[in-house]
């Protein structure tokens, strides 16, 4: 029975962390909300793209040159994976509506229900010449 409730906590953790994340995205990205960081961030936040500084105001930054430059940016969640505390979001952005746009996997994780770490990867998308799959 222990080891039931145990199943059933880890389930609603990952469950609510990857709530956290989509709203986190959602907010952040797709409507600029800057106090997203604030809300979803615990006090130290990890920052592993290389173009973005460590901590909610270093975020704050990031977020706003890039909607000042590209005020229409967008990222489509299409998959979202959780495990513990670590959630994994495969993406599509564009940065301008009709761009090719980009590939993305997000990595957080997470603690006590705040995002504490973050990594990026990330591409361009193109079409292959071997199959006619999408990358996103």
């Amino acid at each position: 029975m222990h080891d039931d409730r145990e199943n059933n906590h880890g389930m609603l953790t990952t469950e609510r962390n990857k709530a956290i994340v989509l709203d986190f995205i959602e907010k952040a990205v797709n409507l600029g909300d800057l106090e997203a960081a604030s809300r979803y961030f615990g006090e130290a936040y990890i920052q592993h793209n290389p173009n973005i500084p460590d901590g909610i105001e270093g975020f704050k930054a990031y977020v706003r040159k890039l909607r000042g430059t590209f005020p229409a940016v967008r990222a489509e969640v299409k998959r979202i994976v959780a495990e513990g505390d670590y959630v994994v979001v495969h993406m599509f952005a564009q940065r301008e509506q009709g761009d090719a746009g980009l590939a993305i996997v997000d990595f957080f994780r997470l603690s006590e229900g705040k995002l504490v770490e973050h990594w990026e990867v990330r591409q361009a998308v193109q079409q292959s010449e071997l199959h006619a799959n999408w990358m996103v």
